[in-house]
């Protein structure tokens, strides 16, 4: 390991300043994306900015997946490129700012290794002055890099302004020795870039938003600027892309480590940094898990609805907490006049439930609708009762119900156009305490990643703002309203018991022994890992979700659904 290289000021240069394009790519719209990038370099040209930084693929969207297999896919954004190079160098009244810009590279013909790089252009002048390819291509959670991409043989800075530029795209930046306990890769391409004389660390990205990584994030790069005592500008991707979330958060830290700029959390933005000066812009921190939780969760469902062309959405309201956090997440990114509520009640439905359901309606402003299941229920007892015959009532008439409300849901969907949001929270569908085709339908499962206590401190943030939950719906014990006097604590561990072993098995991998060693009742971890088991198959077949913890149930996650495992 390199020792600590102090940064040696150069004789007679100016102050530079670095705009961070904080923007949200569409993967796919090279118009759109094209547009986002020249809006941002008008903006950073307005603010006196000497170079623009812009996200990892941001000419293409991130994660752009299995389109990099498509060769149109990568011409459109080799294209996409030509067209932002000869838009560098026209800025108004001769002003024009220098950017760096990630793009999927087509690289040479070549009987060894992939087509396609990982790229980070660097234009200046009407004219791209260098290329920084990645080189460490990530295949852990919903990362599958090496799939598709060639790693950069040779790292080297490039000169700017003076200055000697560590251009890194993304992973990159984490394998610093110094602050993993473990090292994934053999090699620190920021270790080669400081031997090589960099004196200005620049690390564009797409990495995806967790509540952990709000965290870790800001101390991982404060630990690389303070190692190598060099100035670092970190820029990332913000936005929903399917089930991944991006929360921007970008950042310049100075040598020390110390934070001189940062962006906003979950928006998009665009803001200013002297580094020499050692100062810029700095948004306020969002101090709340459950906040960002809040923010994150409206992003992704405004953006998945718009981008899979949905205007509208509408939620099964059942008086309970899931659904009335679903209701307000879909009322924030849509707008209230787009949402529609829709109340299915049985003969075991409450009439606090009822009643709640058309409150959150009310309070919300969105559009409600009633509509009974019980004809259905009767006349689908009645069809199934000669096949039911000599056998007791149980969980299938129960799922009846969820069945017949999940289609009344999908045709509404069908019929309005609208996007049918999902309600369950995570531990129910860890658990499997869902039905399959019932309330499991829909396009988008909001809550999939969420689990139960965080969906009750998200309500506690929407209104700590304005009270839109009714006070029962948050005070009165959780049930499916099934058969009578159902609570969800007849089938599950307490919630507070329950997501804390998830938490340990799911995002930190602790087997049953490790659970049992850490406390938990041996036969409370038992049952749950049964109901993990035994469930895999239904979570393979719900809508996509959006993930918001370091380990969620889709991309990230590929469990066998057939094997005999039980550890």
């Amino acid at each position: 390991m390199l020792s600590v290289l102090s940064v040696v000021k150069r004789a007679n240069l100016r102050p530079v300043k670095i705009a961070l394009g904080q923007i949200n790519p569409t993967v796919g719209d090279f118009d759109g994306n094209l547009r986002l990038a020249e809006e941002a370099l008008a903006a950073a040209e307005a603010a006196g900015a000497d170079l623009l930084v812009l996200p990892e693929l941001a000419l293409s969207g991130y994660p752009p997946r299995d389109l990099l297999e498509r060769a149109a896919f990568v011409q459109a954004g080799m294209r996409s490129l030509d067209r932002l190079v000869a838009r560098v160098g026209c800025g108004p009244a001769g002003r024009s700012a220098a950017v760096i810009v990630g793009f999927p590279e087509l690289l040479p013909e070549s009987p060894v290794g992939r087509r396609i790089a990982n790229s980070a252009a660097l234009i200046h002048q009407g004219r791209m002055v260098s290329v920084q390819r990645k080189s460490l291509l990530p295949t852990y959670d919903v990362f599958d890099e090496w799939r598709y991409f060639e790693p950069a043989q040779t790292v080297a800075p490039v000169e700017f302004a003076g200055r000697r530029l560590g251009i890194s795209i993304c992973e990159d930046m984490w394998n610093d020795g110094d602050f993993w306990p473990r090292r994934l890769y053999r090699e620190d391409p920021i270790e080669k870039l400081v031997a090589a004389g960099a004196d200005l660390l620049i690390n564009i990205a797409a990495s995806p938003f967790t509540l952990d990584k709000r965290h870790l994030r800001p101390r991982m790069l404060a630990n690389v600027a303070r190692h190598w005592a060099r100035p670092l500008v970190f820029v990332n991707q913000v936005g929903g892309q399917d089930d991944l979330l991006f929360d921007g958060s970008s950042l310049a830290l100075d040598a020390r480590g110390e934070v001189i700029a940062r962006a906003a959390e979950h928006a998009t933005d665009l803001i200013v940094v002297d580094v020499d000066a050692g100062c810029g812009t700095v948004r306020p921190l969002v101090e709340s898990d459950a906040r960002s939780a809040l923010d994150a969760l409206v992003l992704g469902t405004h953006d998945y609805a718009r981008r899979c062309g949905f205007t509208g959405a509408l939620v099964g309201l059942s008086g309970g907490i899931d659904s009335a956090v679903v209701a307000c997440l879909a009322a924030r990114a849509l707008g209230p006049a787009n949402v529609l509520g829709v109340s299915m009640p049985s003969r075991f439905s409450s009439d606090h439930s009822r009643s709640d359901a058309a409150a959150l309606a009310a309070a919300l402003g969105i559009s409600f609708r009633t509509i009974s299941i019980e004809p259905m229920f009767a006349a689908y007892l009645e069809a199934l009762a000669p096949a039911f015959s000599g056998r007791p009532a149980d969980v299938t008439e129960e799922n009846l119900q969820a069945r017949i409300r999940g289609g009344i849901l999908m045709a509404l969907s069908n019929k309005l156009g609208a996007l049918l949001l999902s309600t369950g929270n995570k531990s129910e569908i860890a658990t499997g305490y869902c039905t399959l085709y019932g309330d499991t339908c829909g396009g988008l499962a909001v809550l999939s990643d969420v689990p139960k206590t965080l969906v009750y401190r998200i309500a506690g943030e929407i209104n700590a703002e304005r009270a839109v939950i009714p006070q029962s719906t948050l005070s009165k014990p959780p049930s499916a309203e099934l058969r009578p006097d159902q609570k969800d604590q007849d089938s599950l561990p307490p919630y507070d018991v329950l997501d804390a072993i998830l938490e340990a098995h799911v995002e930190r991998g602790l087997d049953s022994e490790a659970l049992k060693a850490a406390g938990f009742d041996p036969a409370v971890v038992a049952d749950v890992m049964r109901l993990m088991r035994q469930s895999e198959y239904k979570r393979r077949q719900l809508p996509p979700g959006l993930k918001i913890t370091g380990k969620a149930f889709g991309t990230g996650r590929r469990y066998p659904i057939a094997q005999a495992f039980r550890g």
